[in-house]
C-alpha cells in the first residue's frame, strides 16, 4: 500500500497513518476482545495492514486506539477493525480516527465508502453514514467449506 504519511495532534495524543508505529500485538489483544475479531492471527494482521490505510493513536509510545481502511485509493473504501483501548473509551478517539480516514488525501473521490457495525451506529450517522440505500446491487460470496457448488 502506497498511501501519504497523515499525523495529527491533540493535546498529547498523536494520530498516525505510519504502518511502523504500530503494536501488532497490541492491536491483536484489542481484536481478540472484541466480539468481530476474536479469530484474527498475528499473520494475517500483518497481512491485512499491509494491504490497508491505518490509523493508530497514541499517548507516548502506548497505542491507544486503531483503526484500517481497505481500498485501491481510487474508487472504494471499506472502513473496519476501528477499536478503543476500554481504558481510553468515551474519549472522541474512534470518531477522530475515522473523520481522519474519511479526510485522507488518497481517500478523496472515492465512489463509496462502507463498513458493518453492530454497536456503533449512532458515531457512524452523525458522520454521514447511512443505512438507507438504493435498490439493492448488493451481492456478497462466502467462500469456505460450507460453500456449496
Amino acid at each position: 500500500m502506497n498511501d501519504q504519511l497523515v499525523e495529527e495532534r491533540r493535546g498529547h495524543l498523536l494520530l498516525s497513518t505510519d504502518r511502523s508505529r504500530l503494536d501488532l500485538e497490541g492491536i491483536l489483544t484489542m481484536l481478540h476482545a472484541s466480539h468481530w475479531g476474536a479469530a484474527v492471527t498475528r499473520p494475517v494482521l500483518a497481512r491485512a495492514i499491509a494491504n490497508s490505510v491505518c490509523v493508530g493513536v497514541y499517548r507516548g509510545d502506548e497505542q491507544l486506539a486503531f483503526a484500517r481502511a481497505v481500498t485501491d485509493l481510487a474508487t472504494y473504501a471499506y472502513l473496519t477493525d476501528v477499536i478503543v483501548v476500554p481504558a481510553a473509551r468515551g474519549h472522541g478517539l474512534g470518531k477522530w480516527m475515522v473523520e481522519s480516514v474519511l479526510a485522507h488525501p488518497d481517500l478523496q473521490g472515492l465512489r463509496r465508502v462502507t463498513l458493518f457495525t453492530r454497536d456503533a451506529r449512532g458515531l457512524y450517522e452523525k458522520l454521514g453514514f447511512s443505512t438507507e440505500m438504493p435498490a439493492s446491487t448488493y451481492m456478497e460470496m462466502r467462500p469456505g467449506p460450507n460453500r456449496k457448488s
